[in-house]
């Protein structure tokens, strides 16, 4: 049994191979609707397609404890392959919008195998410490939601085709989930399910402290993909207000998500000290308190000023995911922790459907300044759920 100390760097890197597949339809969507003749809506649809299939992919996982009965490090291998396959998919010349739909669809039913499996593989190396290293992975997960971003600043400059960013994301996906099957073997403190309980995805919500995290996950979760989605929008629309200004948007567009992933990190060390409840609601705080004050920097004329806000924004938005995920983990039963994780992940990227659309039906109706301002209720409701269910 390998040391968790030489897991954890696997597993994370395995994470960020895999998770690169989640916005890599985001980092090559101006083409796409070139290519493919989408219409401005494209955005908010193929978002919210990937998000859909995660949800389904998650409660068929959930409801059939696929994580809790079988190896997670297969389930994870397999499911990366399908999923580099999926991506692939979108190269493919005659495609339409249906059928790019349905691609990211099971991209995201493939992501449902990955993310949270990926976590379920790390709490059975985990018991002391598990915050810390739930928090390197989220970070992967957020680098590699932010990597698309950065392959289309460097291929941007059409030296390289853009269907290049589709190749690397599909390959970086089946190395990850090798490197998964060769060397990460079920962990330690895995207890597997032995007896089939299709009602454990339900009865976890009976547990009060179990209800309680999961409640202040889904007010995070609200606010996340819908900022993450639209960074480029609100930079392509600052830059329009200010002609004199020349950005590069997909790479700050990386910038602003990826920075999340030092904090993922930096949140898991900080609740050593303070505790995963404190460092959490702080950050959901500090998140939602950005969500109120983005017209005052959205509107002023100072790109610097935006910038440093975005990224202080990217910062604080996901720092609460891990530490979440660590409550969530550590308040459910041994047997059935891999699926307590996945229905709550279904449920929580459920939410973002409904926050992604929301802000897209209003991108054509008020000023996109004003857009984040429709986030804020995540936070606030997960905060106040978070503690009154306490």
């Amino acid at each position: 049994m390998p040391k968790s100390r030489r897991v954890l760097p696997v597993i994370v890197f395995a994470q960020f191979c895999c998770t690169s597949l989640w916005f890599a339809g985001n980092g090559v969507m101006d083409d796409l609707r070139r290519t493919f003749d989408l219409d401005l809506s494209a955005l908010a649809h193929l978002t919210s397609a990937v998000q859909l299939g995660f949800i389904a992919g998650t409660l068929i996982f959930a409801f059939l404890s696929i994580a809790d009965r079988f190896s997670p490090s297969k389930v994870f291998f397999y499911s990366a392959i399908f999923g580099a396959l999926f991506n692939l998919g979108m190269l493919w010349e005659n495609n339409s919008a249906g059928g790019l739909l349905a691609l990211r669809f099971l991209t995201g039913f493939s992501l449902a195998g990955i993310y949270p499996v990926g976590m379920k593989i790390a709490s059975d190396y985990y018991k002391n410490g598990l915050g810390t290293a739930l928090g390197f992975l989220v970070g992967a997960l957020v680098v590699g939601t932010a990597f698309p971003h950065l392959l289309k600043a460097l291929t941007g400059n059409e030296a390289l085709p853009w269907k290049l960013v589709l190749y690397i994301t599909s390959a970086l996906a089946a190395v990850g989930g090798t490197i998964i099957l060769l060397m990460v073997p079920d962990g330690p403190y895995r207890r597997p399910m032995l007896i089939r309980n299709f009602s454990a995805f339900i009865s976890v919500f009976k547990l009060k402290d179990f209800r309680a995290a999961a409640f202040g996950y889904f007010g995070h979760m609200w606010e996340l993909y819908a900022f993450w989605a639209f960074v480029p929008i609100i930079l392509a629309m600052y830059e329009q207000r200010h002609p004199h200004l020349s950005m590069n948007i997909s790479l700050m567009s990386f910038i602003i998500i990826g920075c999340g992933g030092i904090s993922c990190v930096a949140g898991g060390y900080i609740s050593r000290r303070f505790g995963s409840k404190r460092t959490a609601a702080t950050a959901l705080f500090l998140s939602g308190l950005c969500c109120l004050l983005s017209p005052l920097f959205i509107l002023q004329a100072s790109v610097e000023i935006l910038l440093i806000f975005l990224i202080f924004w990217g910062l604080a938005v996901v720092a609460d995911s891990p530490l979440f995920s660590t409550l969530v983990a550590k308040n459910a039963p041994e047997e059935a922790r891999g699926t307590a994780l996945t229905i709550v992940n279904s449920i929580g990227f459920a939410i973002t459907i409904f926050s992604i659309q929301l802000l897209n039906s209003l991108a054509s109706e008020i000023h996109p300044a004003y857009l984040y301002l429709f986030l804020a209720p995540g936070p606030i409701a997960g905060l106040l759920l978070f503690f009154r269910t306490k």
